[in-house]
């Protein structure tokens, strides 16, 4: 009787041991970091320039103040369409104007179409434009899609892709006769201009609550950015680019916003410019409030997010995060916006920009960025509490390559694995 009253206490002890175990695996991880400042200061032109028109100082967006509890629930990603595979998919997205209809870019060159539903069978093409994308590098593609605001009246799509010369920012309009195909030969090309490199092209694009387009471009490659594009505000890399295509201006098939940092200055800075400094923007959004997010990859030590605003600097090629990264006789450091949080480069090195969540089937996400990683897979809420404080969270671990996060039409976030697969969040039920 005694060696069995041993035995069954070790078996107690054994399941009380694993169950900790397991609990401890799945709590979420919490971390908080105080916001850095963003005292934004007028920028100074560099000596060459001619001085007689200043440069506007750039306005600090709001603070964030959404649900400071932290993530209470385990979640796990699942396959949002187990039927469905693609080749290199690097968005997802909606319409704006179906409940139902979604799309997925290929880095090929090709928008797919189908219903937002688990048991779709087949996705359909909606624009192929292959036939003018230069394949012949792994950042380069079709890299951005975004329908413009009144897409069900006027039929618009603008995207984002790469030719053998560089980025083209172009329109195309849907087929009058089939609402689920754009015709490739009305493309309207906007704007144009070289790479000098074949890598940080940046690429995404969408609509600010403003109604305008906006352009995320990378410095222009290689490492280190050599030929300190970002920095320079005559040239269109590094930046968050902002045009009006409602409008056009001359030759120009756009025209600038009134409120743009540079417009009609004098000292040959690009007036498309919304904010510099960038190194290569991977995927960018606005929240409810008009928050701009933008994920900024780094080069060897550190990633970033930061909150963009009109006339802002973030650093680059000077900062790396908060960090120093070079020497710039130009570039005054007193003027540039630190990001609002950042991590070190050490499983994690390669950040994809995500979304405040808005959706329904995740309460405790609402208010929360969700991003992620594109090397490490690993999935993070992140918010800024009414003190200004920043939580950061991660949700879970996964083994994907996170080119992308999208949202459908209800505002449910997909995840976008570079494989050939989408997934979604789901709370686990065990």
């Amino acid at each position: 009787m005694r060696r069995i009253a041993i035995l069954l206490l070790v078996i107690l002890l054994t399941i009380s041991l694993a169950s900790c175990i397991a609990a401890e695996q799945s709590a979420p991880a919490l971390t908080t970091q105080t916001a850095p400042t963003a005292t934004a200061q007028p920028t100074q032109a560099p000596t060459a320039a001619p001085t007689e028109q200043p440069t506007p100082t750039p306005t600090v967006a709001p603070t964030p103040q959404p649900t400071q509890a932290p993530v209470n629930v385990a979640l796990k990603v699942v396959d949002a369409y187990p039927s469905l595979s693609f080749r290199r998919p690097l968005f997802f997205t909606a319409d704006g104007s179906s409940e139902t209809d979604c799309y997925v870019a290929l880095q090929g060159g090709k928008i797919l179409v189908f219903p937002d539903y688990e048991s779709t069978l087949i996705a359909y093409t909606f624009l192929d434009i292959s036939d003018r994308i230069d394949p012949t590098a792994n950042e380069k593609g079709l890299l951005g899609v975004a329908f413009h605001p009144n897409f069900e009246q006027n039929g618009y799509i603008y995207v984002n892709y790469t030719n053998e010369s560089g980025t083209v920012i172009s329109r195309f309009t849907r087929r009058a006769n089939n609402q689920y195909a754009a015709d490739p030969d009305s493309e309207l090309i906007l704007l144009t201009f070289e790479q000098p490199f074949s890598n940080h092209n940046g690429g995404h694009i969408d609509f600010g609550p403003d109604g305008y387009l906006y352009i995320a471009t990378g410095d222009g490659g290689k490492g280190g950015d050599p030929l300190n594009n970002a920095q320079d505000r005559t040239t269109l890399h590094g930046n968050i680019l902002r045009i009006d295509v409602d409008n056009t201006d001359g030759e120009r098939a756009y025209s600038i916003p009134a409120d743009n940092p540079y417009v009609d200055n004098d000292m040959g800075f690009a007036e498309e410019i919304f904010a510099y400094g960038l190194r290569n923007p991977w995927r960018f959004s606005f929240d409810e409030s008009g928050t701009l997010w933008v994920a900024d990859v780094g080069q060897n030590a550190i990633e970033e997010i930061d909150h963009v605003v009109n006339g802002g600097n973030y650093g680059w090629n000077v900062m790396e995060g908060t960090q120093g990264y070079k020497d710039n006789p130009d570039a005054d450091k007193s003027e540039m916006i630190p990001p609002i949080f950042e991590y070190v480069q050490d499983e994690s090195r390669s950040i994809t920009g995500g979304y405040v969540y808005t959706g329904d089937d995740i309460p405790d996400l609402v208010g929360k960025y969700i991003y992620g990683d594109f090397i490490s897979g690993k999935i993070w809420a992140l918010w800024l509490d009414a003190q200004g404080q920043v939580h950061n969270q991660l949700l879970v671990d996964t083994d994907l390559k996170i080119s992308s996060f999208g949202v459908d039409a209800k505002g449910e976030l997909r995840i976008v694995d570079l494989l050939g697969k989408v997934y979604r969040l789901q709370i686990t039920q065990d």
